[in-house]
């Protein structure tokens, strides 16, 4: 038995219409709501957050009575995986920023457009990915062998350092354009005696957006085992991601309470590996999936929450 892979059962239109809706939210996002540049209040990044879960769960409203509840599921799940992924971003943002000594009222603007050429790069893994198990079955057993490997890494989870001059991409740009000392407000170039510079904002949004790479060849796969259907993992991963930028302003400050949450992600990376190895003996039901996904990452808050770390 192999798997099939839907292609283009959704139609042109569509996958336009989800398109314009994304780029109208972010004009809106950069245009009009943060147009200057600002300090994120709580209030203001809960106020984004919740908006962008409703607007997720409107658009699974939707797919339920399009697709069918089979494919709604399958949205849901894949939202969910990659939501609890994207915390482990999170932490990573936090100690950019805080090498960096990025203000606060600048953050918005990397991460804006750092989310962006996410979207791009999430994009052309997500076609890639679903191209090779089409093309060569066997590539589900590597993404699933993958997911299990990293899954067993994060249970020895070390803290992440942020050496930027070892940064390949960030030595590359080094050598053909100049960096300032130090930041120039919120810009990420400018000219000097008719010379252009780059700004230690703009290094800091490589690393965002190089980061965000490493992750997806976790998150991608990890979807993949959830659903072949393009649409649905693009769609799932655009949601999850759109709501990055204000879910790292709600839990910047609180981030380490949620220390179990790791482990609880290590144990969702192996389930979904181990599902992917099964998928040509036993394909385990979306329902048992979404249960042991949804269990898993409510105990690892709940715990976080009642239970403090040990002291090193």
């Amino acid at each position: 038995m192999h798997l099939k892979i839907i292609y283009m059962e959704t139609p042109l239109l569509f996958w336009i219409l989800f398109n314009v809706f994304v780029l109208v939210m972010l004009a809106l996002d950069l245009g009009v709501f943060n147009r200057k540049a600002h300090e994120i209040s709580f209030r203001e990044a809960m106020m984004w957050t919740v908006v962008w879960i409703i607007l997720a769960l409107g658009f699974n409203t939707i797919l339920y009575f399009w697709r069918g509840t089979q494919q709604a599921m399958e949205f849901f799940t894949g939202y969910l995986v990659e939501k609890a992924l994207s915390v482990d971003n999170i932490f990573v943002f936090i100690m950019i920023f805080s090498y960096f000594q990025v203000p606060k009222a600048y953050q918005h603007k990397v991460l804006f457009w750092g989310i962006l050429g996410a979207l791009v790069m999430r994009a052309l893994f997500i076609f890639a990915g679903v191209a090779l198990i089409e093309k060569f079955h066997f590539t589900i057993y590597i993404f699933g062998a993958l997911l299990i490997f990293t899954g067993y890494k994060m249970f020895g989870h070390k803290k992440i350092r942020i050496e930027p001059d070892k940064n390949p991409l960030i030595r590359a740009v080094k050598k053909f354009l100049p960096v300032t000392s130090e930041l120039k407000d919120d810009k990420f170039f400018v000219m000097i005696d008719g010379k252009r510079f780059i700004t230690p904002l703009f290094l800091v949004l490589l690393l965002v957006e190089t980061t965000d790479l490493i992750f997806a060849v976790d998150s991608i796969p990890a979807i993949l085992a959830i659903t072949q259907d393009q649409f649905i993992v693009y769609t799932s991963n655009v949601f999850a991601i759109l709501g990055l930028r204000s879910l790292y302003f709600a839990l910047a400050g609180i981030a380490d309470r949620f220390w179990l949450l790791s482990y609880g992600l290590a144990i969702i990376l192996v389930f979904v590996g181990i599902k992917m190895l099964l998928i040509d003996v036993f394909k385990i039901p979306i329902e048992w999936s979404l249960s042991f996904i949804s269990i898993v990452i409510a105990l690892s808050v709940i715990l976080s929450l009642k239970i403090k770390p040990k002291q090193p």
